[in-house]
């Protein structure tokens, strides 16, 4: 095999590995995309889930307050009813 055509089958492999990498550069890229993105959602679906936690706790306190008031009306009403 001449040295020309060796030259010539080197080229065409280097291509083919830069081309490869090219590729796979642009796919690992991608990945990095959408992990940020799949981060960033996880992020503000923590944050979303931490606000409704902090706005539910008055409603065990209501609940019991009102279980409470109707205890007392009940306590309270006419002994004949």
């Amino acid at each position: 095999m001449p040295d020309g055509e060796v030259a010539l089958e080197l080229a065409e492999i280097r291509r083919s590995l830069e081309v490869g990498l090219a590729r796979i550069d642009g796919q690992f890229s991608l990945l990095v995309q959408r992990s940020d993105q799949s981060e960033r959602a996880i992020a503000e679906l923590e944050d979303r889930v931490a606000a409704l936690e902090r706005n539910r706790w008055p409603l065990p306190t209501l609940s019991v307050l009102i279980a409470l008031v109707g205890l007392a009306l009940a306590l309270w009403g006419p002994p004949g009813r």
